[in-house]
């Protein structure tokens, strides 16, 4: 997921060129690595490549390409930030919901790379950790109370 030996589409035969693989226009494969769709291909195992936990991988609407989602997790699509809701369609097919407004009660998978214990928390909005961020300066002046006495009220 980001090395360079599991960012190459995948194909039936073993072998790995990128120019015998994109049948569509170059955007595909971008949106692809932009989902994080380049988990290992088959018959590889569908292992994390940087934390070795075993995971669900799916074949992507991207050639060649393959997302690792997390285990028997399905929560409500709303509850999951914008870009990171996985739809398995009925063929099998893992499809990337993007910023589509959920049906009420639709339930979706969510990609590994935001549950790996390896890797860095992506900052999926960034407005909100900066206001986050400001609300704790904020916070920390509200009971940052001067080191002098109270007044003698008697």
């Amino acid at each position: 997921m980001g090395d360079a030996e599991n960012t190459s589409p995948c194909s039936d035969d073993g072998s790995d060129h990128l120019d015998d693989h994109l049948d569509g226009p170059l955007d595909n494969l971008f949106r692809a690595l932009q989902e994080g769709a380049t988990a290992p291909c088959p018959p590889e195992p569908p292992d994390c490549p940087y934390c070795d936990l075993r995971q669900d991988r799916y074949p992507t609407a991207y050639t060649g390409h393959w997302i690792l989602l997390e285990p028997r997790i399905r929560v409500p699509a709303h509850t999951v930030p914008p870009r990171l809701r996985w739809i398995v369609t009925s063929d099998g097919t893992a499809m990337n919901l993007w910023d589509a407004e959920p049906l009420p009660g639709t339930l979706c998978r969510i990609p590994h790379r935001i549950a790996c214990p390896s890797l860095r928390p992506e900052d999926h909005w960034p407005w909100v950790t900066a206001l986050r961020h400001h609300n704790g300066q904020r916070a920390q002046r509200l009971f940052s109370l001067p080191e002098e006495d109270l007044p003698n009220t008697g």
